[in-house]
């Protein structure tokens, strides 16, 4: 797809690193969601595992920063792993285990923004989103994430008990994608406030862990939210 994009995209440096970007990102989603599928001590030693490399990384962007600022890691870190494990074991009441199939939904729409904005946004291009915070961002890669969570968690209705609906499932996917946005958004901000383009090299065509993980920084607890205040939880 890569190739026959480029022979007629009039500006193929738009899609640099492209091949690069699929193959670490599928490289990375297999241990994530073979994780998932085994829960447990498994499960939460990779949230663990995942949060001290996401702390690290962010004292590296807030090393000229006053020393409340490490604190404040600790809530940016701390905040969405201990909502992903939560997720991973909730339960409604008078129902099986139901933790997986919550993680699933929210990993697959906030994928599904990633993806839905950089494809828009690199092939429409048009007016920057907050070109002071991140001028490669454009209102088009906003719109494409926003469409692509859409249709993402309304096909995810088919497995998920939350949210219950067809429409709900739209509904709280485009939520999810705007939410996923702003925490991209604030990571930019992060990395401009220390004059670097990535929190780190740990991941080839992404970047930091940071990178590839703004948006469920902000979206996990969120979402946990959301679902603690749809039910009985067990």
């Amino acid at each position: 797809m890569e190739t026959m994009e480029n022979i007629s995209d009039p500006h193929p440096s738009r899609w640099a690193g492209l091949r690069t970007r699929i193959i670490w990102g599928a490289a990375l989603a297999v241990p994530v969601l073979a994780a998932l599928w085994l829960g447990g001590w498994l499960f939460i030693l990779m949230a663990v595992a995942a949060g001290l490399v996401m702390l690290r990384e962010w004292d590296g962007l807030t090393a000229a920063a006053p020393a409340a600022w490490k604190w404040l890691g600790l809530l940016y870190v701390g905040a969405p792993c201990a909502s992903l494990i939560w997720l991973r074991q909730a339960r409604f009441a008078n129902m099986e285990p139901v933790g997986g199939k919550l993680v699933l939904f929210i990993l697959l729409v906030v994928w599904a923004t990633d993806i839905g904005a950089y494809f828009a946004g690199k092939k429409l291009g048009g007016p920057k989103l907050a070109p002071m915070l991140s001028p490669g961002k454009t209102w088009a890669g906003l719109g494409g994430g926003i469409v692509a969570a859409a249709v993402v968690g309304a096909a995810a209705s088919a497995f998920t008990p939350y949210p219950a609906s067809f429409i709900a499932c739209m509904d709280v996917g485009v939520l999810m994608a705007i939410v996923a946005q702003a925490g991209d958004l604030f990571e930019s901000w992060l990395k401009r406030r220390a004059g670097v383009k990535d929190s780190g090299a740990l991941i080839p065509g992404h970047g930091g862990l940071l990178d590839r993980v703004d948006g469920l920084v902000f979206t996990l607890p969120f979402f946990a939210w959301l679902v603690y205040l749809s039910g009985d939880m067990l």
